[in-house]
């Protein structure tokens, strides 16, 4: 059985998963929500804990971005700490984070995708202790993180490290994606022409469900005397789900055409996405201002 409490924050949605094989672990139920434990800037909230046929405590989290600002995450590379009567148990495998992308404020992930862009692999965001007591009370997670634009010269302009203190009960399975703290301003229509590097212009023409997933079609303007590009790479997709869709890669090595001065240039890009996915939020990153600096925007696909 797995443990379980709703948390209130907004619109709620049923995203449990029963992962066969696994034993649950069963705690008394609980008359309030569960405890969001919060670092400087990022919030961790534990949805489910399952003991594996082998003993592992499996603890499965979301993440949100209570920074105020768009910012990437990630796990320290050293082990997380599980706590209980028993004491102190260190927890090697700590697969916590954003998986390099950009969030914006008050979004909330519970997956991401690694490997190659060719063959992505999903990772739920989880720690895993090895014959660790069920009986924990908390974990701690070391991280850190980057907010504001993606500077492909200083990427690590506006960086911090921290800890997460998360307690284990009561748990939120009922969460709700991609949007967990609504931020006025962010979400942006599709159709958005959004200002780009050399006072060009790119905006999403169309976007369509195929069997493999997404395509969507770009255009950029360019009003200079001078041939320009825009880079914007493969921009990924975050849903109902939580899991953030497409392996991250620096947007400039995506290849883009040259747009001739007082011409447009149109190409397209492509995710694999599960087609049972709904509620679908485009994560672009958009350059602008300086060459390789890249500004980011929500852009909403819930239409598909």
């Amino acid at each position: 059985m797995r443990r379980s409490a709703r948390l209130a924050m907004g619109q709620l949605l049923v995203a449990t998963t029963v992962l066969a094989g696994c034993d649950y672990v069963v705690v008394p139920p609980e008359a309030s929500g569960p405890v969001l434990a919060e670092g400087d800037g990022w919030t961790a909230i534990p949805t489910a804990i399952e003991t594996t046929p082998g003993g592992d405590l499996v603890i499965e989290l979301a993440l949100r971005n209570d920074t105020g600002r768009w910012s990437t995450m990630a796990a320290a590379e050293r082990p997380a700490r599980l706590t209980g009567p028993g004491g102190t148990t260190e927890c090697a495998t700590v697969r916590v984070g954003t998986g390099g992308h950009r969030i914006g404020p008050g979004m909330q992930i519970r997956g991401y995708q690694d490997g190659p862009a060719s063959a992505p692999e999903t990772q739920r965001i989880r720690v895993e202790c090895a014959g660790a007591p069920d009986a924990a009370a908390s974990l701690t997670i070391d991280y850190g993180y980057a907010t504001g634009e993606y500077n492909y010269y200083d990427p690590e302009a506006s960086t911090a490290d921290d800890t997460l203190e998360v307690a284990l009960e009561p748990l939120a399975p009922d969460l709700g994606f991609p949007i967990g703290e609504p931020v006025e301003g962010l979400l942006e229509p599709a159709d958005v022409q959004l200002p780009a590097i050399n006072g060009m212009v790119v905006e999403l023409v169309d976007a369509r469900r195929t069997d493999a997933g997404l395509e969507l079609d770009w255009r950029a303007t360019n009003p200079g005397e001078y041939p320009s590009t825009v880079h914007i790479g493969t921009p990924p997709v975050v849903g109902d789900d939580g899991v953030v869709y497409g392996t991250w890669q620096s947007p400039d090595l995506a290849s883009v055409p040259v747009t001739p001065p007082g011409e447009t240039s149109e190409w397209t890009t492509s995710l694999a996405v599960p087609g049972d996915v709904g509620n679908l939020h485009l994560l672009l990153s958009v350059e602008n201002g300086k060459q390789r600096l890249f500004s980011n925007h929500l852009l909403d696909l819930t239409g598909l």
